[in-house]
């Protein structure tokens, strides 16, 4: 295990979440949410980001998918903000696209501390098995917020298990692509000397 790790928890009236994260792991993950499609997703999301992730979210399904893709978005993002610390020697800027069949999405990142999204795109079926398609953008807002990410993210297709999938595995290629150790880089990668 590297020393980019964090565990964080986190219980509501909601949702009881654990969550364990190594941003330079192999891809190994354990999750489950009680949302299969969701599962795939964040299984996908650290395959092939190479991070290594455990998540148990026990939310409250029989309201609907929002509290737990919600939690879990925000879990997963603070995780990320404590395991990369000061962010010294990182990357920090990258962009990825990926498609999947017909579908492509595009994922801009700037590890900066400071969070602001944006996405273009529509979804082309409301829901994916338990999960209700908008909820991959709420996903990502949420991730972006918590973690202190500038992210911005569009999608195209004709299919939403599609698009939402090549928009987790667009997204998790870019943060492996900005939070990597650049061997060269001394310190925090800002002119201001912190973010």
């Amino acid at each position: 295990m590297s020393e980019r790790t964090a565990t964080v928890s986190r219980e509501t009236a909601e949702t009881t979440i654990d969550l364990t994260l190594d941003v330079d792991g192999t891809g190994e993950t354990d999750v489950e949410t009680g949302i299969g499609f969701f599962d795939h997703m964040l299984t996908s999301f650290a395959k092939h980001g190479l991070f290594d992730l455990t998540v148990e979210c026990d939310g409250d399904l029989e309201i609907d998918d929002h509290h737990t893709i919600e939690d879990v978005a925000i879990v997963l993002g603070t995780a990320f903000d404590e395991a990369l610390g000061d962010r010294s020697g990182i990357v920090r800027f990258a962009d990825r696209r990926v498609p999947l069949d017909e579908a492509v999405a595009s994922v801009v990142v700037d590890v900066s501390g400071r969070p602001v999204f944006r996405f273009d795109g529509d979804f082309s079926q409301e829901r994916v098995g338990g999960m209700t398609s908008h909820m991959a953008k709420h996903f990502l807002r949420s991730l972006a917020t918590n973690a202190g990410l500038t992210l911005h993210a569009d999608v195209v297709g004709e299919n939403a298990h599609h698009e939402i999938e090549a928009l987790f595995k667009a997204t998790a290629r870019t943060l492996d692509d900005a939070t990597r150790i650049d061997d060269r880089r001394e310190g925090t990668p800002s002119t201001k000397g912190k973010l």
